[in-house]
């Protein structure tokens, strides 16, 4: 009988301690959103780094410009997509739960944001030496993209526009992927 009621009372404390860790992150959950968030805050530097030469065209460096791009493309796409493949249980993570649910669309939005990167990074190998005209934007010219506009997806177009405008198309891209799946 003692052992019935010891076993009993195990068995009740290993379901409530079950429970109560269900409530608390895991340290698997906790590393990846550190891991995500620590991306795209290297994405954002890389980011601002590339807006400081446009803003200053006279600080333009094509290996610095094409380090910023290649920061970015390295870190979305695919490997952006893989970060958010499962839902993390963390109260850390800003990710919206809909990112599982609308995967299709969070991987081009990945996708694009990679695209955009890949043109910046082929404009820094065109201009090695100083920011060219032809990698800003005309006065007047129409920006297209936004967060309810049509992107970019065909190759040559995307090569063809100035590094300004790709430029401005990935803000873009980031900014309707945290309208769509971050939460605040």
């Amino acid at each position: 009988m003692k052992q019935t009621a010891y076993v009993k009372k195990v068995g009740l404390l290993s379901i409530v301690g079950a429970v109560l860790m269900a409530g608390v992150p895991s340290p698997a959950a906790e590393d990846l959103v550190s891991r995500r968030q620590a991306e795209m805050k290297a994405m954002a530097a890389a980011a601002k780094t590339i807006s400081s030469m446009f803003k200053d065209p006279a600080a333009y460096n094509a290996s610095e410009f094409k380090w910023a791009a290649d920061t970015i493309r390295d870190r979305s796409g695919s490997v952006l997509s893989a970060h958010f493949a499962s839902e993390a249980d963390s109260r850390q993570s800003k990710a919206g739960p809909n990112i599982l649910k609308e995967r299709d669309r969070f991987d081009r939005i990945a996708n694009d944001l990679r695209d955009y990167a890949v043109a910046l990074d082929a404009a820094a190998q065109n201009n090695p030496g100083s920011m060219t005209a032809s990698m800003r934007m005309k006065p007047g010219e129409t920006m297209g993209g936004g967060p309810l506009g049509t992107h970019v997806r065909d190759e040559q177009e995307l090569l063809a526009m100035p590094a300004e405008h790709a430029f401005h198309l990935m803000l873009q891209t980031c900014t309707t992927c945290h309208a769509k799946f971050r939460m605040e």
